[in-house]
């Protein structure tokens, strides 16, 4: 039998049409230790006890797990609490420094449409950590919303740079560190202001927005600019909106003839007194130093056994002259 959310109770008895209710379903965290202190510190969840709140008490803030949502989303949410009643709860948590008021953990949209009809909220009320209310926060979102790539990849991006462990954002949405890797990357390269104009794109995979991403980093391609001209006003779905966009990079690229690097003749290096040191050469994939064993055998086995630490110090060089340039 299905064990259930430890984070999330049953909806709200109602015999109208509810507001889409929580799907039942196993635990998708590891148990790691994290989750581990969440189950330990979470002692009365067996109550379930819903609160109503006012909405004035509860404050927004914290990582965003999904792109914005429209007036017309939240206008829609409102008019089905107002003929059914609010089904599912949202969580809060107390905030310390404020008595008698709250953060809300998830339910944003919830209490957007519940503060449009000026109703206190349902809400269970629990004291969390900043990252148990984001495993909280993931894993709730994961079950009922079922986000996109996207919004995974910026809520991924968005923990990180918020100081989460690694350890955190990994149960919070259930990846491994490959697939971490792999959402930060994208989200770094492609603009949020891009991707708020192409929306959650339900249907377009990591794969499609990772090949978007390598067209943008393997060329100097401004893509908020291809947004903008690219009339996405125009396009009904984000599917579409993130393709006509993808097509209008692909289209940018293909008009603009690939700049071929000239080839770098092969040079010998000698010391002032004569002595040689090195031949280095460059091709379209590698540049290679080779030094001769014959000429140099000494120094050739010196640089092998420094090689690393000579290889650092001229990286760092490199770094601090384009830093500072």
């Amino acid at each position: 039998m299905a064990r259930r959310n430890l984070f999330q109770p049953p909806p709200l008895p109602s015999a109208s049409a509810p507001e889409s209710a929580p799907a039942e379903s196993k635990p998708r965290f590891p148990n790691t230790g994290a989750m581990s202190g969440v189950k330990s510190t979470l002692k009365d969840l067996s109550s379930n006890a819903v609160r109503e709140i006012a909405v004035e008490t509860i404050e927004e803030g914290g990582p965003k797990d999904r792109l914005a949502f429209s007036d017309a989303d939240v206008a829609q949410l409102a008019e089905s609490i107002r003929q059914h009643g609010q089904q599912v709860p949202i969580m809060v948590r107390p905030i310390a420094e404020k008595p008698g008021y709250y953060r809300v953990v998830y339910g944003r949209r919830r209490l957007r449409a519940l503060r449009t009809l000026g109703i206190p909220a349902k809400a269970l009320v629990r004291s969390l950590s900043d990252e148990e209310a984001i495993l909280a926060q993931g894993q709730e979102n994961s079950q009922r919303l079922d986000p996109s790539f996207i919004e995974k990849a910026l809520f991924a991006a968005e923990l990180s740079d918020s100081g989460y462990e690694p350890a955190v954002i990994l149960d919070a949405l259930a990846i491994d560190r490959p697939m971490l890797s792999r959402m930060t990357k994208v989200a770094r390269t492609i603009p949020e202001a891009v991707v708020q104009l192409i929306g959650s794109a339900h249907g377009i995979g990591r794969r499609r927005w990772e090949e978007l991403a390598d067209k943008v980093r393997g060329h100097d391609v401004d893509l908020k600019q291809v947004a903008d001209g690219a009339d996405l006003g125009a396009v009904a779905t984000s599917d579409d909106r993130f393709a006509r966009v993808s097509d209008a990079v692909s289209a940018l690229l293909s008009a603009v003839p690939e700049a071929k690097t000239p080839p770098y003749p092969a040079r010998a290096f000698r010391h002032r007194d004569g002595t040689p040191l090195a031949e280095v050469k460059e091709t379209a994939r590698a540049l290679t130093l080779k030094v001769s064993k014959s000429d140099q055998p000494d120094f050739a086995r010196w640089l092998r056994d420094n090689a690393e630490a000579e290889l650092t110090r001229l990286y760092e060089a490199w770094r601090s002259d384009k830093t500072s340039g």
